[in-house]
């Protein structure tokens, strides 16, 4: 079956209205880099628009502040669009430029490009209405306003409350160096805060009366690098210290902490390998006389693709192809790729080779001297492990999920770098996310109008949470917290 040849018309049109709207709010969210659940600024500005443009809006969701939910229509099908708008912490940086240069020293910024997520979603949604609206079709379209995905679940939290249940199914985007599909299973992971107590003394005239909270910190990563040989090669544990303890040599160190993340295929191994970590945490405190407190802050599941809905938007994909690029931009993309060393440039042939099977190999090794995209990558349904995480993942174990991607970035440019923070409020960024919004909104559009395409989806979901029933890996109690 091909591409409905009346909605893409539709959709490009409405879009290419909206342009300049959707490019101006996502500026306005690269302006104010706002991280996990503190989103505030950047929030309102989704939601205000679509509730200006007609949608009924539910703000302060599954117990955050800046989540929302805005719905236009009524009864089924209920189709989902996902938006995300957090930044990441010390990654400021000037647009539109080919040299670190930071806004703010230490600030935040826009360093995977959810400033241009969540509005593509919200241009998605807003095509949906128009074209509901025309066609006076019966079911609801949603946009969810997912908070915190950098480092907080935020989607993981509302999937613990229920907000996702009674969705028939939800599309969603990352912004990338290529047009293709995020088809590929992800890592779960489990993050958790380990707080050591000791007592403080005088380190030269007391040592003996000192129980050193850094030790025991020490002794838990030396402990946890041990245990890295013994572990799934697929799986990934990391750490960060977030409290040394202070900067006097000579004073024991009363106090420490570090923040743990561990990742796996699966979310019975991620789990497995955290209670190996907390043993080791354990260990640390009986070793050096501290008394230690795990902190549980996060997790989330891996991603499990939907092949028949990941059929139905390829579909819209190829049928939008890749944007064309001026003269400029072009020149602004070979300054940005000139920044770049051969290990990010590999690193991004990968992922889009992982995306599309052995043509997806030969795809991107035309790319290896290209810094713009000019066709859309194969899609081919594989288990290639992408490793990272994402709380889309929880949102696909409850409901038929989709995602794609879409060319905001040079190729080569690594996400969570200052490159993605320059490019993420240019053109070159701008015309990737309007790409992703037409994307998004054909394929709802597409699974409004044909019902039989909307039941194979979920057929194939059926049975995939017949093999694996879904446990929301957030214990009841933990409450979401902005980054520390």
């Amino acid at each position: 079956m091909l591409a409905n040849q009346e909605i893409i018309s539709f959709v490009d049109d409405f879009i290419d209205t909206q342009r300049d709207v959707l490019s101006a709010i996502s500026d306005e969210i690269w302006d104010h880099p706002e991280t996990r659940f503190e989103e505030s600024i950047s929030s309102r500005l989704l939601a205000d628009k679509l509730e200006e443009s007609g949608f009924q809006v539910e703000r302060g969701v599954g117990g955050m502040d800046t989540a929302f939910i805005a719905s236009f229509g009524e009864g089924k099908p209920v189709i989902a669009l996902l938006g995300e708008f957090d930044a990441l912490a010390g990654l400021s940086q000037k647009a539109g430029c080919d040299s670190e240069q930071p806004l703010v020293e230490n600030g935040n910024g826009h360093g995977c490009g959810h400033n241009l997520l969540g509005t593509a979603a919200l241009g998605g949604t807003l095509a949906v209405k128009a074209w509901m609206e025309k066609e006076g079709l019966k079911g609801t379209v949603r946009f969810y306003g997912c908070p915190g995905e950098e480092g907080g679940s935020g989607k993981t939290f509302m999937a613990r409350e229920g907000l996702f249940d009674g969705v028939d199914a939800a599309l969603t985007w990352h912004p990338e160096t290529f047009s293709g599909m995020f088809s590929n299973p992800t890592l779960a992971n489990i993050q958790a805060a380990f707080h050591f107590k000791g007592a403080a003394a005088h380190a030269a005239a007391a040592p003996h009366l000192g129980r050193s909270a850094l030790d025991a910190l020490t002794l838990m990563n030396t402990g946890a690098n041990f245990l890295r040989e013994h572990i799934i090669q697929e799986a990934r544990v990391h750490y960060a210290v977030t409290n040394a303890g202070g900067i006097s040599p000579n004073v024991v160190q009363a106090d420490a902490e570090v923040l743990y993340l561990v990742r796996a295929p699966q979310l019975d191994q991620a789990q497995a390998i955290f209670d190996r970590v907390v043993d080791i945490a354990k260990g640390a405190a009986l070793m050096t006389g501290t008394r230690m407190t795990m902190r549980f802050d996060k997790a989330c599941s891996n991603y499990a693709p939907n092949h028949k809905l990941e059929e139905v938007m390829y579909r819209y994909v190829q049928a939008f192809g890749t944007p064309q690029y001026s003269q400029e931009e072009q020149a602004f993309a070979r300054s940005i790729h000139a920044t770049l060393s051969e290990q990010d440039i590999d690193n991004s042939l990968n992922t889009m080779a992982k995306t599309g099977g052995i043509a997806g190999k030969a795809f991107a090794e035309t790319l290896r001297h290209s810094p713009l995209t000019s066709a859309v990558a194969p899609y081919c349904a594989n288990e290639n492990i992408l490793y990272g995480s994402t709380d889309v993942g929880d949102v696909s174990w409850i409901v038929p999920t989709a995602q794609c991607f879409s060319p905001c970035f040079v190729v080569g440019s690594p996400l969570h770098t200052w490159q993605i923070v320059s490019q993420g409020r240019t053109s070159l960024a701008h015309k990737g996310m309007c790409l992703a919004a037409k994307v998004m909104a054909s394929t709802a559009v597409a699974l409004f109008s044909d019902s039989a395409l909307l039941d194979a989806c979920q057929e194939e979901h059926r049975a995939v949470r017949a093999r694996r029933p879904y446990h929301c890996p957030i214990p009841e109690g933990i409450k979401p917290s902005p980054l520390k």
